[in-house]
Formats: structure tokens, C-alpha cells, sequence
């Protein structure tokens, strides 16, 4: 495609451009803007609203995916599903990208492409003027062009079906990143939990050769407790650090804050 007139600022998409490791805390509690504010402070590149582990409602999703962005923090979503119907009102609301959660074929991974972005790439219907242009009027050609060239696709992996097929998801045009989900992944490989068995390690290393194979970015996700494995496969190449969830954040600081007063 040739480059848009209007452009969407996503920095995410820019850093990895340059090769930059980003990092990611997912929100799954907090329903407010202010966790945006929080995850600026906190010098996270992006973070992504988990509708399929929450009860998130959609609209909180995107009053917290316009806040994030207007702070250069980029918004993402993760889907609980590849239903074409939610990853538009996701990304109409105001999200700059989706994740979506055990993608296992490159058939999944078209059906997907094709979800987010309008013809004549995809099928997503056109909205009109959209939260990521600042709601301007602009013809539709350039609106569309814009927030396809924009909009970020996260694959998951996360089962033994979707690593066989990696190399043909990473082929497909549209999918940006390839992110290991270690926990599910670990449960199917009959290795519950243990993210640091060799099953998962090779897993990773798969990912990892098939992205680079397509120009792909390598996603850490499940490992946010595990900072020397995450250290391991930024080494190796990965770039897109899902380090943890504002759950897990909260109680541990809360913790370690009592536990000062034993």
C-alpha cells in the first residue's frame, strides 16, 4: 500500500520498526482512565484491555484506549474470540491493535487480517471518523488507509495445533506479532506451569525462527515472574514483553507494603 496521506500515531508499531524491545501491562481490573495515566508514568510502550479473561465492558475499553493514546501509550485489545462483529467495535472504540488468543492455522490467522482491515484488504465496515484520527472528517479513502496501515495484529499461540502451523501464520501479510501465551501453551504441551521446561523453550525457539523468517515480531507472554527467561529470549530476538497484569501489580505491591509492618 502506498503510504497515507493522514497517519494514526502508534508509536508501538514505530518502535518495533526501529527494533526496540516494548513492554506491556495488561489491565483487567481497573475500569477507569486513570490507568492510562498509571502506565505512562510507569514508562510502559503499550498497554492491552483483557476482554477475554474479565468482565471488561467495551465501553470503558475505549474511554481507556483514547486516554492511553493521547499519552503515547498504545492501546491494545485481546478478544476473547476471532468474531469479526467484536474486533470492529474493539477497534471503532478507539483501540490502535487486537490480540487474539489461540490463533492455530494461517486460516485463522486470514480471518483475522481480514476482520480489522476494509476493502480491499478486508471486510471491516467502514465507521466514519474515528477516535485514532481525532474524529476528523476526511475522505474515506484516507481514513481507511490510515487505520489499516495502523492497526496492530497480535497472533497468540498457545496450543500444540498453532506452533505446527507458526511458519504459515507468521507468512501471512497483516499478522505484526507472534506472541507465545507460555501458560496455556505449557498446559497443552502436558507441562502445566513449568514455563522453563525445554518443551516450552523449543516452542519458543520455533516462534522465534519463523518470525524471523517473515520480518515478524516475537511476542513474551506468561513469563512476566520469570524476568531471566524473558532476558533469554529478548536475547534471542523477541521484542513485545507482556510483563503482567494490573491484578498481579496491585496485590503484590500490597503485599510487599504489608509484610513492611510483619
Amino acid at each position: 500500500m502506498t503510504q497515507p496521506i493522514v497517519a494514526v500515531n502508534n508509536t508501538l508499531k514505530e518502535k518495533l520498526a526501529r527494533g526496540e524491545p516494548v513492554y506491556s501491562m495488561t489491565v483487567r481490573l481497573v475500569r477507569t482512565v486513570d490507568i492510562a495515566s498509571i502506565a505512562y508514568a510507569a514508562g510502559f510502550d503499550t498497554i492491552y484491555i483483557d476482554l477475554e479473561h474479565s468482565s471488561f465492558p467495551l465501553e470503558a475499553a475505549g474511554q481507556i484506549s483514547i486516554a492511553a493514546a493521547a499519552l503515547g501509550v498504545t492501546p491494545l485489545v485481546r478478544v476473547p474470540s476471532p468474531d469479526p462483529h467484536l474486533i470492529a467495535k474493539v477497534l471503532d472504540a478507539g483501540a490502535h491493535g487486537i490480540l487474539v488468543p489461540a490463533v492455530q492455522s494461517a486460516e485463522d490467522a486470514h480471518a483475522i487480517v481480514r476482520a480489522v482491515k476494509h476493502a480491499p484488504w478486508g471486510e471491516r465496515s467502514m465507521a466514519g471518523p474515528a477516535p485514532q484520527l481525532h474524529y476528523r472528517s476526511l475522505p474515506a479513502v484516507e481514513t481507511v488507509q490510515a487505520l489499516d496501515e495502523s492497526s496492530l495484529i497480535v497472533a497468540m499461540i498457545e496450543s500444540q495445533a498453532g506452533l505446527d502451523a507458526v511458519e504459515a501464520i507468521a507468512a501471512v501479510d497483516g499478522i505484526d506479532i507472534i506472541l507465545v501465551g507460555a501458560s496455556d501453551l505449557s498446559g497443552m504441551l502436558g507441562v502445566t506451569g513449568q514455563v522453563d521446561h525445554p518443551l516450552v523453550h523449543q516452542a519458543y525457539l520455533r516462534v522465534i525462527a519463523a518470525c524471523k523468517a517473515h520480518g515478524k515480531t516475537v511476542g513474551i507472554g506468561g513469563l512476566g515472574a520469570r524476568a531471566d527467561l524473558i532476558r533469554r529470549y529478548l536475547e534471542l530476538g523477541a521484542r513485545f514483553v507482556s510483563t503482567g497484569n494490573d491484578i498481579t501489580f496491585l496485590s503484590a505491591a500490597a503485599t510487599q507494603k504489608r509484610q513492611q509492618f510483619a
